[in-house]
């Protein structure tokens, strides 16, 4: 990370910005072309090289990128529901290989066979409409259960502008330290994975002097298997908004970003709609009317790279350098965005403020355990007779929410993998153990994370899912620290050995690579990745046993 490429890449304020002009000059080809490239360089003062190095990085910007007309979802649910070489096969009658190209995970968990084309994404039983979806003749519009168990918060109607003007105005009648008040008495922690309470963050940054600061949505936590993201973009847009528009209150912040995946479209015309309703209501911009609070928001489309789930990646590539992770300190709070204060939260983080200043913070704090307070949400995959999103009170018990709101599993299945690619395998016989939150799944050894259920389906083959696992992780590494750029590649290559048969694992080799990842890597996407893995050589020694050796 360039401190002076910071400075550079913000010369020209937020509006103008040169990730965001890398995408638009994209858009024609696939890929940003040498001119195009040279041009950006010299507006925003940056060399050549640090311009090429960032666009190579991403899948929608890299040269491999040209040419490129349908993209087929390699998401772990996908993969795990055995459909997508139907769909590679279908999209290979028109288009040839050069033409496809992949997506990891486009939030279509729920009935899998997802593809995407011409802007708009496509699954369950779209192969059988395919003619009409090249015509765009088809909206590819899909349907999912929503519900909860317990008190309805992030999954209740949808806030609308009524609601926005109301919490709005609480927050400014009430003033910005009662509201950071009620959301650190509420003890809400950051629904990405980490679990950091929220309000230490807003807090951190209020405190920061600076006279910019951001608050940053945190929108391309792309775990495959969870979409409630997605749900919360596309149906719960204003919710998500009027907590960017308290925190940027509470801090002093007077920009609001939105990072949203490149594999959600959908989800940027609705949020984008629901700014344009708040801006039209005269919400945003200079100085509100009848306040001092000034702030405006600004969607910036992600480019495909997982690493910038990883807020300090993220905040890296909406600067427009390579999306690496950067070491700490100093906290975003202190020096995040262009080296200003910044809060990332993400999505569902932000979408619980509005019920938060709306209930109170005690009532909040009054649901869930000790250590994980509130509600929830839950993403199902297409292995669940009910798949879809749910909203559940933290401590209920896992078996509850998969037989109850689930309807239980439609087919035979040995594990779920909860909490994305870097949460735990969790063998079915373990389900009875666990209860809906931060401390039970880290005490049995596993991860919450997302809270996304990826099932792994009985005739599945381990091994299978291991060397697909770890080529995710190589494949989307930054690069940054060699423990992970080098281990996660090693093993890949080792899985992927034994499962053709051509060599066998050695044990103790294979433990001292996952060491290294856990203790070496600089982030949580090296030193996660082994968890998954451990899991399954706990519960699945028997199973992968032909493929090691002491």
């Amino acid at each position: 990370m360039s401190k002076n490429l910071s400075e550079l890449s913000f010369r020209k304020g937020i509006e103008e910005n040169l990730f965001e002009s890398m995408g638009i000059a994209a858009r024609k080809e696939g890929s940003p072309g040498k001119e195009d490239m040279d041009r950006l360089a010299r507006e925003f003062l940056i060399g050549k090289s640090s311009v090429y190095g960032a666009a190579s990085f991403y899948d929608f910007l890299k040269e491999e990128n040209k040419g490129k007309q349908v993209y087929v979802c390699n998401g772990t649910a996908c993969v795990c529901a055995g459909k997508q070489g139907q769909v590679q096969a279908a999209l290979e009658h028109h288009f040839n290989a050069e033409q496809i190209g992949h997506m990891t995970c486009l939030g279509r968990c729920h009935e899998n066979a997802s593809f995407h084309y011409q802007g708009k994404n496509y699954s369950g039983s779209a192969l059988e409409r395919l003619d009409a979806i090249l015509d765009q003749k088809d909206s590819g519009q899909d349907a999912y259960h929503v519900g909860q168990l317990g008190p309805a918060l992030l999954t209740a109607p949808s806030l609308g502008m009524d609601g926005v003007h109301s919490v709005l105005q609480s927050a400014l009648k009430n003033g910005r330290d009662w509201a950071l008040s009620e959301i650190k008495t509420s003890q809400i922690r950051g629904r990405g994975g980490a679990g950091f309470p929220m309000g230490f963050k807003l807090e951190s940054c209020q405190q920061a002097k600076s006279e910019v600061k951001f608050i940053v949505c945190n929108a391309d936590e792309g775990d495959p298997g969870a979409y409630s993201d997605r749900y919360l973009l596309e149906q719960q847009a204003h919710s998500v908004l009027a907590g960017m528009m308290v925190a940027g209150l509470i801090t002093g912040a007077k920009w609001g970003i939105l990072y949203i995946r490149a594999e959600y479209p959908e989800a940027v015309i609705r949020v984008q709609s629901a700014i344009d309703e708040i801006r039209e209501a005269g919400y945003l911009g200079k100085q509100i009317p009848g306040t001092e609070f000034s702030f405006d928001l600004k969607i910036i489309q992600a480019q495909g790279a997982y690493i910038c789930g990883e807020e300090t990646a993220l905040i890296s590539s909406i600067e427009g350098q390579r999306p690496e992770v950067r070491t700490r300190p100093p906290f975003p709070t202190q020096a995040g965005l262009f080296n200003k204060p910044t809060v990332v939260n993400n999505v569902e983080t932000l979408a619980a403020i509005p019920a938060i200043l709306g209930l109170g913070g005690a009532y909040y704090a009054s649901l869930g355990t000790e250590k994980s307070k509130g509600t929830k949400l839950v993403s199902l995959d297409s292995f669940f007779n009910k798949p879809g999103i749910y909203e559940v009170e933290m401590g209920t018990p896992l078996t509850q929410v998969f037989e109850e709101l689930g309807g239980g599993f439609r087919q035979a299945i040995k594990a779920i993998q909860i909490g994305g690619p870097l949460g735990g395998i969790v063998p079915v016989s373990k389900i009875k153990d666990l209860t809906l939150d931060f401390e039970s799944f880290s005490q049995q050894g596993f991860l919450l994370g997302h809270a996304s259920a990826v099932c792994i389906p009985q005739e599945f083959p381990m091994i299978d899912f291991l060397e697909h696992l770890m080529d995710f992780a190589q494949y989307e590494s930054c690069g940054k620290c060699f423990p992970c750029r080098l281990g996660t590649k090693r093993g890949h290559e080792m899985l992927k050995a034994a499962k053709e048969g051509q060599a066998t694992i050695a044990r103790e080799l294979f433990d001292d690579l996952l060491d290294t990842l856990q203790q070496g890597s600089l982030c949580a996407h090296g030193g996660g990745i082994p968890l998954p893995v451990r899991n399954v050589m706990q519960y699945f020694s028997e199973e992968l046993t032909p493929y090691f050796h002491s």
